[in-house]
């Protein structure tokens, strides 16, 4: 009896293990399910991610190129790649005016990518419907479209356009200083003072950089800066400014010698800027006796050679018509680092003989350059530059030991000596100019220490040369904004755009 109990007993447990067994595949299936999806979900976020990641820095890379083309000193800028794709440097870019930096790929029709395949719809959401269609429209092709990018054999970054434009309150949906009031002004540029921005016309025009980044999966996203050139106040008072106190002035006793601040009325770039100025400017009106007293009046009267506004001679007082920064010793030491840093090609040379052999020879009348000629405080004659005979230069020189020039020898753009502060001429052949404006200041002593200030010290300017004389100097709207300093384009804001 027992042992049938037993049996009986043993008989229920059957099937037991196969359903565990069965529970247990479910279970590990189950889980194998879970990785497997889980494990499509990370690719998936990771391709996405990997996506997302290739076309924002694609969209960069096109915003980059463009901020760095805009700079006149990149090698691929706008100005030496794609002369008329924007207007020249130091004219404001119109309302209206749109200019593309094109990046075609291998499959891409350059002639269609605005118009359909890549359509630039965010022009119009910031400027109302239809903007774009009445707008003015350049182009241009990126570095990666042309030699020796092109021949790479791994494909260019992702972007298909970059649009550079100006920018309104109404675009930026923003008020800007000094108004601060609605309603938005549709029609005005936004500038950039250094500070804030305005629309006042104080400072550097601010420039939208735009740019669009496809995937070939039809993927797309839209970056967008906001950028302006830093801020360096080169605006000049008259043809010659003598920045200092107790100047000291000699001026050649010939006829052809003349300094003038009224030499060109018909020039166009004058209408944004001071025009007729005097001849020569100085910061104190003790100063004005002493610089006239220096123009020779016997045996011939050479006062009518000096034209401009008052007079003649026109020789004023414009302490009142000097920006900040060149009024005291620390302004104008700091102007004067800031286009060191900034410089084309800076000359430095121990032995203090630096001259037109130095100048980069890529500078002529279509690529005016910066230059400076830097001084060592301990050094002070490593500053000193000697512009040689016949010799003809273009752009914005800086000197800041004693500058030297030949009296058949020319300049068109900007000289500033700034440091030793002294100017003399001596006789070579006849006929130089020197067109644009210079600036002489004092603000460094003979051993070459700073000088306390806060104003500069006493500048000097001596050309009493023979019977070769240079023509002498003209103030140049012109050349005065050929030549201002050209420095990077500093990014203001910065934001995606969604799609």
């Amino acid at each position: 009896m027992t042992v049938r109990k037993q049996i009986r007993a043993k008989g229920t447990e059957i099937g037991v293990a196969l359903l565990i067994s069965i529970f247990i595949l479910l279970l590990i299936s189950v889980v194998a399910i879970a990785l497997i999806v889980s494990s499509s979900t990370e690719s998936s976020l990771a391709g996405n991610y990997r996506s997302a990641t290739g076309v924002y820095f694609g969209a960069t890379a096109g915003l980059e190129e463009a901020r760095g083309r805009l700079s006149s000193k990149d090698p691929n800028s706008f100005k030496n790649t794609a002369p008329g794709f924007l207007p020249t440097p130091g004219t404001p870019l119109a309302i209206g005016s749109v200019a593309y930096v094109l990046n075609p790929g291998p499959t891409d029709a350059i002639g269609s990518m605005l118009s359909t395949t890549y359509q630039d719809k965010e022009y119009d959401t910031e400027f109302g419907a239809g903007a774009l269609g009445g707008a003015t429209v350049t182009t241009t092709t990126s570095v990666w479209n042309n030699n020796p990018l092109n021949t790479l054999s791994f494909p260019p970054p992702l972007y298909k356009w970059v649009r550079i434009n100006a920018v309104t309150e109404k675009s930026l949906n923003l008020l800007v200083a000094p108004s601060f009031s609605p309603p938005y002004d549709a029609t005005t540029p936004v500038y950039y003072d250094g500070v804030q921005l305005n629309i006042s016309g104080s400072g550097s025009q601010v420039l939208e950089v735009t740019a669009l980044a496809s995937l070939p999966n039809g993927g797309q996203k839209i970056v967008q800066y906001l950028v302006a050139p830093m801020i360096v106040n080169l605006i000049f008072p008259a043809a010659l400014t003598m920045d200092g106190y107790s100047d000291a002035f000699s001026s050649p006793d010939h006829s052809v010698f003349q300094i003038r601040g009224d030499a060109d009325s018909s020039d166009a770039a004058c209408s944004s800027m001071p025009y007729p100025v005097p001849a020569i400017g100085v910061p104190d009106s003790a100063d004005v006796g002493s610089v006239t007293s220096g123009i020779p009046v016997t045996p011939h009267d050479e006062t009518g050679n000096f034209t401009g506004t008052g007079g003649p001679p026109s020789v004023s007082n414009v302490r009142s018509l000097l920006t900040p920064n060149l009024q005291t010793v620390q302004g104008l030491n700091q102007l004067a680092q800031t286009i060191i840093q900034n410089a084309d090609a800076v000359i430095s040379d121990p032995s203090g003989n630096a001259n037109q052999s130095n100048l980069p020879s890529a500078m002529s009348s279509t690529n005016p350059m910066t230059i400076a000629v830097q001084g060592d405080p301990t050094q002070p004659l490593q500053g000193n530059f000697f512009l040689g005979p016949g010799f003809t230069g273009y752009g914005l020189l800086l000197v800041t030991g004693n500058f030297t020039y030949a009296t058949d020898s020319n300049w068109y753009g900007i000289v500033l000596v700034i440091g030793q502060g002294t100017v003399t001429a001596v006789e070579s052949g006849p006929g130089g100019t020197f067109t644009g404006a210079t600036l002489i200041a004092q603000t460094r002593n003979s051993s070459g220490a700073p000088l306390a200030g806060p104003h500069p010290g006493p500048a000097s300017f001596n050309d009493t040369v023979g019977p070769n004389v240079g023509r002498g100097f003209l103030y140049n709207c012109s050349w005065i904004q050929a030549a201002q300093l050209q420095t990077p384009y500093k990014i203001l804001s910065f934001h995606e755009i969604a799609q």
